[in-house]
């Protein structure tokens, strides 16, 4: 009996079918987003990054109906969505982050951000992050502060993380934004980790150019994890890509930092990666459920 050939074009529309309901089928954790308030999105320091992807700020309120939908498009589960606290300027609260969460709570995981420069106000905001909105971590971004994160006002963020179980996530490598990205070097992470061998620390945006500190810090700290947010699959480092097919299966999360990037764009060439099942499956969304406890 002879079967049936589908023509080339068919095959390749199957094909794509198949990846799709695939995606549609697995979890996806996506470790870094945020839902952009109106400060947020038209702040001047993100000029640069708007430029870079011909993209417009937002003239009104973006409904998180919008952000859900564009998970939906690119088959995510769940997403990170993060506050952010910079020196005498709130883009987005950490309660604005908790009523967004509560529109979807089903969809949406809150992170909490916090004023380094009062550390007991700070301390005081993370405990209430964490035990009344239900965040499941606090990020700090350095190049805001223009400071590394070995400053020592960064360490009774890491206490009181480490107390409540909670990861402290940051940014790692060159920054969009016209600011120095120096103090993004990913090997300070390596005094913080062996300060805090207590703390989960993820470290966001990769590490570029310096990618291999970034694998380095990672692989000799059992505590120290990366996110791919800010990059498409195929602009992820060879040595990244690498790391993760082998001995860094458990070390690597995905993340878009959406708005910058839709979910699906980030997604897109998926399978070139060539990773095996289950270092696919850790790099989606099991990394992120067993450090973030989603």
């Amino acid at each position: 009996m002879r079967v049936a050939q589908a023509a080339p074009g068919a095959a390749a529309a199957l094909t794509l079918l198949m990846r799709a309901d695939l995606l549609a089928r697995m979890t996806i954790i996506d470790a870094w987003a945020q839902h952009p308030t109106l400060r947020h999105s038209q702040d001047p320091i993100f000029d640069s990054l708007r430029r870079w992807t011909k993209s417009e700020a937002l003239t009104s309120e973006l409904p998180v109906r919008t952000t859900i939908d564009l998970m939906d498009q690119g088959g995510i589960s769940k997403a990170l969505i993060s506050a952010w606290v910079a020196p005498r300027n709130v883009m987005i609260s950490n309660d604005e982050v908790a009523s967004f969460v509560a529109q979807a709570p089903d969809r949406l995981v809150g992170v909490g951000s916090v004023d380094i420069s009062k550390p007991m106000q700070a301390v005081a905001e993370i405990r209430r992050c964490v035990r009344e909105l239900g965040f499941k971590g606090i990020r700090v971004l350095p190049w805001l502060w223009e400071v590394p994160p070995t400053d020592r006002r960064f360490y009774p963020v890491y206490v009181a993380c480490a107390e409540l179980g909670v990861p402290f996530c940051t940014q790692i490598g060159h920054t969009g934004p016209l600011m120095p990205s120096e103090v993004g070097r990913p090997i300070y992470l390596d005094q913080v980790a062996l300060d805090f061998p207590e703390l989960k620390i993820v470290a966001g945006h990769i590490g570029y150019p310096w990618t291999d500190e970034a694998i380095a810090v990672a692989t000799k700290h059992a505590n120290v994890y990366i996110d791919t947010s800010a990059y498409t699959v195929n602009r992820y480092p060879p040595q990244l890509v690498q790391f993760m097919r082998e001995n860094g299966r458990s070390k690597v999360m995905f993340g878009t930092n959406y708005p910058m990037i839709t979910p699906a764009k980030a997604l897109a060439g998926l399978d070139a990666l060539g990773l095996e099942q289950s270092a696919r499956e850790a790099f989606l969304s099991g990394n992120a459920k067993r450090v973030f406890g989603v």
